[in-house]
């Protein structure tokens, strides 16, 4: 019997797949559990409308963050935070990355997961910085920060 995966069985198959399985498998297991129902016609034509529905809106996600990344990297955005410091340019205590996602709020309006920010210590000196932003699995951004002192 041929059904459609509604979520993961492992050994069997994935969510949206379209498999023979044995019948008393399909009926006893997988129906009854709303694990996977019948590939009828009408079943597998709403299954490819939900696939081209997810592949529309995962492309308007990529363009998304590829039109953030611009808007990240433009010269004119530069991120100033201000900090106290001493006399060799090293800060009294530092700047995380939640101050600078209120930075890029406060300054341009565009909010930023701190989470996706790929900063491996907090910045404790005064200059300018790069951080790696991740916005879609497939665009990262570079961020542009200027600390300098208060």
């Amino acid at each position: 019997m041929k059904v459609i995966f509604l979520e993961d069985v492992k050994g069997r198959g994935k969510k949206g797949e379209v498999k023979n399985v044995p019948d008393g498998y399909a009926n006893n297991f997988l129906i009854k559990n709303n694990k996977a129902k019948p590939a009828s016609n009408a079943n597998v034509s709403a299954l490819r409308g939900q696939k081209k529905a997810a592949d529309r809106e995962a492309a308007e996600e990529k363009a998304a963050a590829v039109a953030l990344k611009e808007q990240l990297e433009d010269d004119k955005t530069v991120i100033e935070l201000k900090a106290k410091a001493g006399k060799d340019g090293r800060l009294f205590g530092a700047i995380s990355s939640k101050q600078v996602v209120a930075g890029l709020l406060d300054q341009f309006g565009i909010k930023i997961d701190k989470r996706k920010m790929d900063m491996k210590e907090p910045i404790r000196a005064l200059g300018y910085r790069n951080v790696k932003v991740k916005l879609h699995h497939d665009v990262e951004a570079t961020i542009r920060i200027h600390t300098d002192e208060l």
